[in-house]
């Protein structure tokens, strides 16, 4: 009896009979039954990068590769990766994940696993939660409609076409009017997914919302609309009539030249004048008759869009220098386009400029001095042409209460003109 406690077998079949994790004396003396996964692997080896439950781009980096988020053997890596597949369905659609403590799903090699550890409860949670665009009413790329939308916000809005102005102009809104909702209708799904980034729920032109918005502001040109007037009636028809409807038009529809002052109540251009400004004036119609209001604005600018980059570009062109060129900055245009949302008005023209004319030659002028352009400006060759108008929106000013952040354009570059 002694002689048989003391070999190795026995001492072997001891420890193992007492021991309270056989599995890993198994494991110390059966070493050729090596588990087809290494040790010390992550989850993100059950749940790569590139798959459907970590293909946000705003889930956290330590969510596919903490450091801690290993197990002890290979056994238990085996009953976690079992446990997890079994327990979290993907969502279809993307799914932005919150960040969690890595100890609510991540068992500690120090402690054995426990039944609560082997199925993490919070990460189920977390996956099958609902994608933030889908709670809000809107899908990802199409614009389908999707339930929990039902409620109606007093300050939600709708942005048809956001671009470079659309989007500061949500930026602002939701500044002012925290836990609305913005919806923006595009033409193309190419940038649905920045705009989910910054807070708008997409979906593609002509789509339906979950209901009619309160405010909604139209800025996208007439270049990529066959029928631009209709696209301003369907826009019209999913306002709800209360707050604003407010479209983005041009100054080019003042009628006045010669470098002549020009206000708000300057007479605009008749039909018929040219295929261009006929496609704003019937626009402009559509949106008056339904009771919105229009924004005519000037030349928009910021340091890398606007007349001077395609100007500097060029170098030189065939333009007479003296033609006096509108303009007002994008951010000042979309603080004034929000000031006259929030007044509510009805049926009426409003004019947006900084009410600092230039001519082509002093803008590029200042171009040249500001020192912000890695190129500097030849000049312009030409002696014909119209001299342009000098554009002056006192009235839209003491009307809405608003006043631009850059006085004029050589001010926004740091140079005195």
């Amino acid at each position: 009896m002694d002689r048989k406690l003391d070999s190795p077998r026995s001492i072997w079949t001891l420890c193992l009979f007492f021991s309270p994790r056989p599995s890993l004396i198994v494991l110390k003396k059966k070493k050729k039954a090596k588990s087809h996964l290494p040790r010390h692997r992550s989850l993100a080896h059950f749940f790569p990068a590139d798959s459907s439950f970590c293909s946000s781009p705003a889930t956290p980096e330590w969510w596919v590769s903490h450091p801690n988020s290993r197990v002890s053997t290979a056994d238990e890596q085996m009953e976690v990766a079992a446990a997890t597949v079994s327990t979290l369905v993907p969502s279809p659609a993307p799914t932005f994940l919150l960040p969690v403590s890595t100890t609510a799903f991540c068992p500690s090699s120090a402690r054995p696993l426990t039944p609560s550890a082997r199925r993490p409860a919070r990460l189920l949670s977390l996956a099958r939660r609902a994608p933030v665009v889908a709670s809000l009413g809107v899908s990802h790329g199409t614009g389908v409609t999707m339930p929990g939308t039902d409620i109606v916000g007093q300050n939600d809005l709708l942005i048809v076409g956001p671009g470079v102005l659309g989007r500061l102009v949500a930026e602002k809104w939701l500044k002012e009017h925290p836990g609305c909702k913005i919806f923006g209708q595009t033409a193309s799904t190419d940038h649905h997914s920045e705009l989910t980034n910054i807070g708008i729920l997409p979906s593609l032109k002509g789509s339906s919302i979950p209901h009619k918005a309160p405010y909604v502001i139209f800025c996208a040109p007439p270049s990529r609309s066959d029928d631009y007037p209709e696209d301003l009636r369907v826009a019209t028809s999913n306002w709800s009539g209360e707050g604003s409807f407010l479209f983005t038009s041009s100054t080019a529809l003042y009628d006045c030249s010669d470098n002549r002052l020009c206000n708000e109540d300057c007479p605009s251009v008749p039909i018929g004048r040219g295929p261009r400004t006929d496609v704003l004036l019937k626009a402009e119609n559509v949106v008056l008759e339904a009771g919105g209001c229009v924004l005519r604005l000037a030349g928009l600018y910021k340091i890398d869009r606007g007349a001077h980059i395609f100007w500097l570009r060029k170098g030189t062109l065939d333009s007479r220098p003296d033609h006096i060129i509108n303009q007002i900055h994008y951010e000042d245009a979309a603080s004034l386009a929000i000031a006259i949302m929030k007044k509510i008005p009805r049926g009426r023209i409003f004019l947006g400029c900084d009410n600092m004319p230039l001519s082509r030659q002093e803008i590029m002028d200042s171009v040249n001095r500001s020192g912000k352009f890695e190129t500097m400006f030849q000049g312009f060759t030409g002696t014909d042409g119209p001299l342009g108008k000098r554009m002056e929106n006192s009235k839209t000013r003491a009307d809405i209460g608003w006043e631009p952040k850059y006085p004029s354009f050589p001010e926004f570059l740091g140079v005195n003109n």
